[in-house]
């Protein structure tokens, strides 16, 4: 089975994936374990600013959750392209967690997670688009609707450096 080039998909869907987002406080965007990609929450942001604040189904409709969640997930793929140099290295999603500023009756999560979904959905492929779990929270950080969490399974490394032959013989 031959894998489209995530980065080709990205410039054929004409997607932006901007700047790679920076920290809120103290803590790092991405950390790499293994062959596992994790990130940090990712949120709606456009530079360093919210692209929207307030709950999904009160103050957002649905379909601004859905776009905020794409958003977020945008950022994120810019942070995972910052780590990897390139999103063609991963492997597949491993694991999407979507957690969204709800009011206790609101039942739409799924439609807002989507967002994130089906962004991944468009670039990775049916064979490689993650488990997820969406959650209704009280609050998210700096009064955003949306934040999600992304574990992404990536190929190591090529090194394109030829070894000395003194080093082949260890």
């Amino acid at each position: 089975m031959v894998v489209a080039s995530a980065e080709a998909l990205v410039r054929e869907l004409a997607l932006v994936i901007p700047p790679a987002p920076t920290p809120f406080g103290a803590y790092v965007e991405a950390v790499q374990s293994g062959s596992l990609l994790f990130l940090s929450g990712m949120l709606p942001v456009v530079g360093h600013a919210p692209l929207y604040t307030g709950v999904v189904g009160k103050d957002l409709c649905v379909a601004e959750g859905y776009d905020a969640a794409r958003t977020a997930c945008l950022s994120a793929l810019s942070a995972a392209r910052s780590h990897l140099g390139s999103l063609d290295r991963i492997r597949t999603v491993a694991k999407l967690g979507v957690y969204i500023a709800t009011q206790p009756d609101f039942r739409e999560h799924p439609k807002v997670a989507d967002g994130a979904s089906e962004l991944l959905l468009s670039i990775f492929g049916a064979d490689r688009i993650p488990p997820r779990i969406v959650l209704g929270v009280s609050s998210i950080p700096l009064g955003m609707p949306v934040e999600i969490e992304l574990i992404f399974e990536i190929e190591p490394q090529r090194s394109n450096v030829a070894l000395k032959p003194e080093m082949e013989q260890l």
